[in-house]
């Protein structure tokens, strides 16, 4: 096991935010110091300002000396090297004051400063030691966080023992606060960390260790009720084997060790897939990178013999990284054969450039505009394949969002467990491995196309997570069967299809932020931001006639962005299914297509929401929007009513009643939620939550009773225009302004407030000396 206050030599780089603003006001003084002007005479106020920041920084340094000395007094394993670095300190703040103090020579004017080498010197000699009394008093921080750790592993072994129900209780008691002291100190250290990647890394194990509390609990206390049930003792064996990955996973972060070959290499054993995240797989992103900088470096060097060797080499891995793409059961055969010429055409263009790069070095010839036109063109194609390997990852996630199949599988597994059928238990989990693989796939895919270090971590995190969620919640499932009458096994099942869910939520999110790099909005989410309840746009006037400023909205955090990203999505999926539906009919115009493209189109204003963008720009505007689409809604159930009374009795027509009288009980929901009052954030997000699932709900309705009458229209030969008398238009709420929303967002982080816990901490913030972003 790594340790992390080891006593070899000791490495200056600065790997977290805190220690790096900590030095920001030392390093300002010193600059003022270092970069004074050499002049013969000085004025009398330059002259006392220089001793002043002098005598500053040695003051500073003293106390900060204080500090660390303090920190030696209670961590011996730091001791004598954090003593030294204070002693050097000491000596460099001494010089530094002492090279600021002048005297007054015999004409009664100051002397020249001493010479800035000097002053050098001893800046450079204080930054050094105060940086490695900074690194020293990080390692504190990182013992206490493996500390707690290691409190947290020693609780979950004992955990894993107890046979008594109530022993279990208490110890998962204890169990749960270790588990609250260590998402503090690691929310501290992944909010501290400069690292994108180290951030995306703590993120992924402290979300892991949090969803997989609930499942120890129901897991093992289902296995305590039913101690003989096999599938019972696999499922939670299962979970203390992912919480102690993941415990580990926390300490090569915090120790910045790389993971062991052992453990990324462990099989798969009962669905438990390890959360090792690889380090070495190389992407298709970082592939086609590696090859377009090599063209652009060929402009500067040609092509010569190392070139040579290196573009081939670069692009048969750009080739290699496609095969996942080509050789994957979920891609069509459109992408296919497009990702397939593509690659080709790569080694053909290739080929031209190598063959003209190496005339021009035999002739030492200088670049010519022949050379120019075949490094456009070879990156060119490179960029269009970086472009359709997206596109084709993009479309599998999109395809299997729009199956949504979550809902339907639990719903099944949830029966057959209830009823104790086993049999058709194993039936429908064939159907969910299938489901399980083709979201794995994706996941690939999209670790492939990630443009960034963090989203390639969380790709690969999400897909970890799937191949160990499906299996756990099969067992759960089969352990159910077993019991059907147990209360504890029905709730493990929930647990773990509460689990994946939020784990296909995470995954809607990702598809969102992959995409936005893609777009250039990495930095714009405002479709993160929740608008704050009844604030006018900024169209809006008062009646004293002043323009209303909008204020910002407020923040969501991970769960609500992964909630709202996925509604979004689907909402706009049903809008695209319903426009399809109504493109089908011959005439357009009838009252039953209209009233269907209003209703359309108002649901895809309040996807446009979930994205900040759109006519949409407050809570208030969303509501009202819903409103009208009850009501529009209503409109289309008495429409449709009267068509069907054309249709002949029987199949079609009782299948069309069926789906038409949803339709007002959806109506009567979506106006509960509208008209419930609310107060502060949290239930204003519930309420827009509420709003839009019920719109989705009465869209399916309608896109389904559209459908129907489509079918009965066409095969009835039914010619249905309405009243002519009734005209039809989507009222738009009077206060909508169609412009975007812009980036107006409120910077707020999504772990909320920042925790201060450490001691090192406590000392310095007296200081100002180790702030918290």
């Amino acid at each position: 096991m790594a340790t992390p206050l080891r006593s070899d030599s000791l490495s200056l780089e600065i790997k977290t935010k805190s220690v790096e603003q900590t030095l920001i006001p030392l390093v300002t003084q010193i600059t003022t110091l270092v970069n004074h002007k050499e002049k013969a005479r000085k004025s009398e106020k330059t002259v006392r300002a220089l001793v002043r920041v002098g005598q500053a920084v040695n003051l500073a340094v003293e106390r900060f000396v204080t500090v660390g000395e303090a920190i030696a007094a209670e961590n011996t394993e730091i001791k004598n090297e954090m003593c030294e670095a204070c002693k050097e300190a000491c000596l460099a703040g001494a010089a530094i004051q002492q090279l600021t103090d002048i005297a007054v020579d015999e004409t009664g004017q100051p002397r020249s400063l001493t010479e800035k080498t000097s002053m050098v010197r001893a800046a450079r000699q204080l930054l050094s030691a105060i940086t490695r009394v900074l690194i020293l008093a990080d390692r504190v921080v990182i013992k206490q966080i493996v500390d707690t750790k290691e409190k947290v592993t020693r609780s979950l072994d004992r955990l894993e023992s107890v046979t008594s129900f109530t022993e279990f209780v208490k110890l998962f008691s204890q169990f749960g606060n270790e588990m609250v002291e260590l998402a503090h100190v690691t929310g501290d250290r992944q909010n501290d960390l400069k690292n994108d990647k180290q951030r995306a890394q703590m993120a992924v194990a402290r979300s892991i260790l949090e969803k997989s509390t609930m499942m120890l609990l129901t897991a093992s206390k289902t296995c305590l009720r039913h101690p003989d049930c096999e599938s019972a003792r696999k499922n939670r064996d299962c979970v203390f084997r992912q919480m102690y990955k993941a415990l580990d996973f926390v300490q090569q972060i915090v120790c910045d060790v790389p993971p062991s070959n052992v453990q990324l290499s462990q099989s798969q054993l009962n669905g438990d897939s390890g959360i090792g995240l690889s380090q070495q797989q190389i992407t298709a992103h970082k592939a086609l990178r590696e090859f377009e900088d090599l063209l652009e470096m060929s402009r500067v060097t040609l092509i010569d013999s190392s070139m040579q060797e290196k573009m081939p080499s670069a692009l048969e891995t750009v080739i290699e990284t496609a095969q996942d793409f080509t050789d994957s059961a979920y891609t069509s055969h459109e992408h296919r054969e497009k990702i397939v010429q593509l690659c080709e055409k790569a080694r053909l263009e290739l080929d031209i450039l190598l063959r003209i790069g190496g005339a021009l070095n035999d002739r030492d010839s200088s670049p010519n505009q022949e050379l120019e036109t075949a490094i456009i063109r070879t990156g060119t194609v490179a960029k269009s394949l970086r472009k359709q390997l997206q596109e084709t990852a993009m479309d599998q996630a999109s395809e299997v969002f729009h199956s949504n199949e979550e809902q339907e599988l639990f719903t099944a597994l949830r029966n057959a467990g209830s009823n104790g059928e086993k049999g058709a238990v194993d039936e429908v989990s064939v159907k969910f491995e299938e489901h399980s693989e083709q979201l794995q796939e994706v996941c690939k895919l999209l670790r492939h196309v990630a443009g960034t270090e963090a989203l390639m971590t969380t790709a690969e995190y999400i897909e970890n997570n799937l191949k160990y969620l499906g299996p756990q919640t099969i067992l759960s499932a089969q352990t159910l069967a077993m019991y059907p009458a147990s209360k504890i096994a029905r709730e493990n099942v929930d647990v773990f299809t509460d689990a994946w869910e939020a784990q296909i939520n995470e995954l809607s999110a990702l598809v969102k932020d992959i995409n936005d790099v893609y777009q250039g909005r990495a930095d714009r989410q405002v479709y993160m931001s929740l608008p704050r309840p009844g604030i006018p746009s900024p169209t809006n006037v008062s009646k004293h006639g002043t323009t209303l400023k909008s204020p910002k909205p407020v923040k969501l955090n991970a769960e609500e962005q992964a909630k709202i990203a996925k509604l979004g999505l689907e909402m706009k999926l049903i809008t695209s299914e319903m426009d399809a539906e109504t493109e089908k009919w011959e005439e357009p115009d009838n009252d039953i297509v209209k009233r269907a493209k209003n209703m359309s189109s108002m649901a895809f204003s309040m996807y446009l929401f979930t994205r900040g963008e759109g006519p949409l720009r407050t809570t208030q505007d969303l509501f009202t929007q819903a409103e009208y689409f009850a009501e529009e809604g209503n409109k289309l159930y008495k429409t449709v009513k009267e068509f069907a009374q054309k249709i002949p009795v029987g199949g079609q027509r009782s299948e069309l009643v069926a789906y038409l009288d949803k339709i007002p009980t959806f109506c009567q929901q979506l106006h509960f939620t509208i008209k419930s009052p609310t107060v502060g954030k949290t239930a204003t997000f519930n309420k827009v939550d509420s709003a839009i699932q019920e719109t989705k709900n009465l869209m399916n309705a309608v896109s389904k009773v559209v459908t129907t009458c489509f079918i009965c229209s066409t095969k009835y030969n039914i010619d249905y225009h309405g009243s002519p008398s009734v005209t039809h238009k989507w009222r738009t709420p009077p206060q909508l302004d169609i412009r975007s929303n812009g980036s107006d967002t409120e910077s707020v982080k999504s772990d909320g407030a920042v925790m201060k816990s450490t001691s090192f901490q406590k000392h310095v913030a007296s200081m100002n000396a180790f702030e918290q972003l």
